[in-house]
């Protein structure tokens, strides 16, 4: 009997942990052709989607870390913002912050740390809870994400954009990179150097998308960024027109308000008056109302896996 009830223990064990293994969701495009397709914006051809800012932070998993960008695709088929900065022997690692205290073990500015020191240093989370996870570098994360996520790319001060896409060209992820520009002589310069690279633009008023025109880069090669509250639906319109998709930020009082008031479904209500990606901070929510709105319009994608 008592063999009997080990095994029976036993496959309640492997049962427990099978139970427990969370399914990744994930973006493949195969070449720049196919995103340019799922870029486009048509009312058939529509996907909405959430971008993770910093990569999705939660309790346990630290921003701008691959396996906090790992958790995160078990919500959601995923974009995956982070930030760009250099390391005091100019190696590109993933890291927000000037200084190092809020979010690892390290003290005082990044640029004062070599890479091999800062390898020396655990990641923290938003609770400041030291986790073994360790600050990554460019290469790693553009290596980990191709047939995986969406990327957008940000570039901290005075990291340059030539030496971000000269990684991208080594990583061959131009069909899953999206490099995040702030304003149109930036974006002008991302189109110079890479006229084939999807940029992310700030396009809040009309009169900012004829800039970006005007400096030659097409809407083919725009994904607008509308800000941080919902704009009229007229801005949507506008540029779903242009065939432009759109990222609306939520990151701040959008997602402070869902949290508050989970019953009034904003996320769900911000994708279905013509945002298209959401870019925040509270994925689990943000992924429930996603999912129901793809559901329910019976929206898929040959991309999605």
């Amino acid at each position: 009997m008592k063999f009997h009830h080990l095994i029976f223990l036993g496959f309640l064990v492997i049962f427990s942990s099978c139970k427990q293994e969370k399914v990744q969701h994930h973006i493949k495009f195969n070449n720049t052709g196919e995103l340019y397709q799922f870029l486009k914006w048509t009312p058939e051809n529509r996907f909405p989607l959430i971008s993770a800012h910093r990569g999705g932070p939660m309790p346990g998993f630290p921003e701008n870390c691959i396996e906090t960008f790992e958790n995160a695709t078990t919500y959601n088929p995923m974009v995956i913002e982070f930030d760009i900065a250099y390391s005091k022997d100019s190696v590109m690692v993933i890291m927000h912050d000037d200084n190092l205290d809020r979010t690892s073990t390290g003290k005082g500015p990044i640029g004062n740390y070599t890479y091999e020191e800062l390898k020396a240093l655990n990641l923290k989370d938003d609770k400041g809870t030291e986790t073994s996870f360790k600050i990554p570098t460019l290469d790693s994360v553009l290596s980990w994400s191709k047939g995986k996520v969406l990327l957008t790319i940000d570039l901290k001060k005075g990291v340059s954009y030539a030496k971000v896409i000269e990684k991208v060209r080594q990583y061959k992820v131009e069909s899953n990179s999206i490099i995040i520009t702030y304003n149109a002589n930036q974006a002008e310069e991302v189109h110079r150097l890479a006229p084939d690279l999807m940029i992310s633009a700030s396009v809040q008023k009309k009169s900012e998308l004829k800039r970006l025109n005007d400096l030659g880069i097409p809407n083919n090669r725009i994904v607008a960024f509308v800000g941080v509250s919902a704009p009229d639906q007229a801005l949507y319109e506008f540029l779903h027109q242009k065939g432009i998709t759109t990222i609306l930020g939520t990151m701040g009082n959008i997602d402070k308000s869902a949290i508050a008031s989970p019953a009034r479904n904003i996320y769900y209500h911000l994708v279905n008056n013509g945002a298209d990606i959401l870019s925040g901070d509270n994925l689990p929510q943000a992924s429930e109302q996603l999912n129901k709105f793809r559901y329910n319009k019976k929206i898929t994608s040959p991309y999605i896996n």
